[in-house]
């Protein structure tokens, strides 16, 4: 298993920058693709970006490419979301995520809301 905590969301304004942190522990990462994804009222949640752990690989929805950075610390075992040049569309409650073939594990979400 996998526990994922994370921090960093808040309230900014629109422009502004954020950067999330998720921290995991438990199983060896290394064949996991640690990820974040969005979900506001009346959506299905949706895929913002993720990497892969051994190789450092980053991929990107295209809603997040050019803003939006993925990265990790392998000391740390840590996944960062930077997001610059936010919009009030990107308001949102944000989850990280690890996944390997058929497993999933979600963190317990952190609210990132910009102001217009």
């Amino acid at each position: 298993q996998v526990q994922l905590v994370e921090s960093g969301g808040g309230l900014v304004q629109a422009g502004g920058s954020l950067r999330l942190s998720c921290a995991a522990s438990g199983d060896t990462l290394n064949d996991y693709i640690l990820g974040w994804f969005r979900q506001t009222p009346g959506k299905e949640r949706e895929y913002v970006a993720s990497i892969s752990w051994s190789s450092g690989t980053p991929y990107y929805a295209d809603s997040a490419k050019g803003r939006f950075t993925i990265s990790r610390d392998e000391d740390k075992n840590t996944v960062y979301l930077q997001m610059n040049s936010l919009k009030p569309e990107n308001t949102a409650v944000y989850y990280c995520n690890a996944a390997r073939k058929i497993l999933r594990y979600w963190g317990q979400e952190t609210q990132v809301t910009v102001s217009s």
